[in-house]
């Protein structure tokens, strides 16, 4: 791979509408952080965004805040302020780049957006469906300025999600309600949640429409593009600008379709990625992959925003559904039947798995898993070793290696 010159990244003129949505979302919390006009609610990615909706709060999501540090490769020198405090190296090095970046007092939303540093919370929700280092990073921010921390504990494993589940998912919702209602000076509206949720669930079945149109051949969209592309789906469903969004870029997408404009000119090759991106390497392996004519098309990550089961009548189930039939809350046995079909849909030609060093909740290969798929499918895989955003578990060479080791086997193979 590293003898071939690299192709270029094909721009998604979207891009530039997306940058002005989450510019204006940024500049409206750092006003409201600045101002106190407004009560700011921080929530776990996967968390309930549309109860807070509907309250009024404007909702701030940490994750994407490390995912920025992650991007930026500014999060190895936040990474030890957090070690420092006590936050071991081998947590979550979201949780340890954003501590640390509120230690040091540096982010990089400072320049991009103008604002006066991480927007302070009236309020902590979290959800435990992702992993329990959610809460213990909320946790900190709560000692730090003595706000309420609530939150909702997901059971983990699950196979068939029961009547049980739900009733228990249900409840713990509805018990966040009266903190909620204290802190926003607002009484819980029950029609103005089913607002906020229909927009959510809209927002949904345009960015499963965006995923699905990379199904196509040859695909006008990379995994790369998408982990750009999901920003609105994370920190803006709910809105209708949101909505607004992912029909222009499905115009766009569904434009490159009709044209013959591929995201990777010469696709030979379709990969899925399972596992977290390497954000401090997104731009290289787009590159790397590029150049030989491989399209990374699908992944679990950007999938798990899909949150179909919003359109339920009822918003409390929706919510207790949607946030608890995700692919990393759930067993062994249901994760390798939803690659199987992944695999079907996307025509996936090689599966990539990152085993991210801090992030073990979505690392899906410590367990047999790749052997038993490739065993089932006939799909060739490769492992690399790294890390969300802590470039110094990642090496360079390694992960090369095994990417140059999967493009031979299906080459081999052909």
């Amino acid at each position: 791979m590293g003898d071939k010159p690299a192709s270029a990244i094909k721009k998604i003129e979207a891009t530039g509408l997306m940058r002005k949505l989450m510019g204006a979302y940024f500049q409206e919390i750092d006003q409201a952080a600045r101002t106190g006009d407004r009560k700011i609610a921080w929530c776990t990615s996967v968390g309930p965004a549309e109860l807070l909706r509907s309250f009024g709060f404007l909702v701030y999501f940490p994750e994407n805040h490390g995912a920025v540090l992650g991007s930026s490769r500014l999060a190895q020198e936040l990474i030890p302020a957090a070690n420092a405090r006590g936050y071991s190296p081998d947590i979550c090095s979201y949780l340890t780049s954003d501590v640390g970046s509120y230690i040091k007092q540096q982010t990089p939303l400072i320049q991009a957006f103008g604002m006066a540093g991480i927007p302070k919370a009236d309020v902590l929700v979290y959800n435990t469906n992702q992993c329990r280092d959610v809460q213990d990073w909320f946790a900190f921010y709560q000692r730090e300025w003595n706000v309420p921390l609530i939150g909702i504990d997901t059971q983990r494993g699950l196979g068939d999600i029961t009547r049980d589940h739900l009733d228990g998912l249900i409840a713990q919702h509805k018990a966040l309600i009266p903190t909620l209602e204290e802190v926003s000076g607002r009484t819980f509206d029950l029609d103005r949640l089913k607002e906020v949720v229909a927009s959510s669930y809209r927002c949904t079945l345009l960015w499963k429409k965006v995923l699905h149109l990379a199904a196509h051949v040859p695909s006008p969209i990379t995994f790369f593009d998408s982990t750009i592309h999901m920003g609105p789906a994370v920190v803006l469903r709910g809105t209708p600008e949101a909505e607004q969004y992912y029909a222009v870029l499905i115009a766009e997408l569904e434009q490159r379709i009709a044209d013959g404009v591929a995201a990777v000119d010469g696709e030979r090759h379709r990969y899925y990625w399972e596992g977290m991106p390497v954000w401090g390497k997104l731009r290289d392996h787009a590159e790397m992959f590029a150049s030989e004519g491989a399209c990374v098309t699908a992944s679990t990550y950007c999938n798990s925003w899909i949150f179909e089961p919003l359109g339920c009548d009822d918003p409390f189930e929706g919510m207790a559904r949607s946030y608890t039939e995700l692919f990393i809350v759930r067993s062994e046995d249901f994760k390798e039947q939803y690659l199987k079909t992944m695999f079907k849909t996307y025509g996936i030609d090689g599966m990539i798995y990152h085993d991210a060093k801090t992030c073990p909740n979505n690392s899906n290969c410590r367990y047999g898993m790749p052997q038993r798929l490739n065993r089932e499918t006939g799909v060739p895989y490769v492992t690399i070793n790294g890390d969300l955003n802590d470039l110094r578990l990642y090496s360079e060479e390694q992960a090369r290696t095994q990417f140059e080791a999967l493009g031979e086997q299906l080459r081999e193979g052909a």
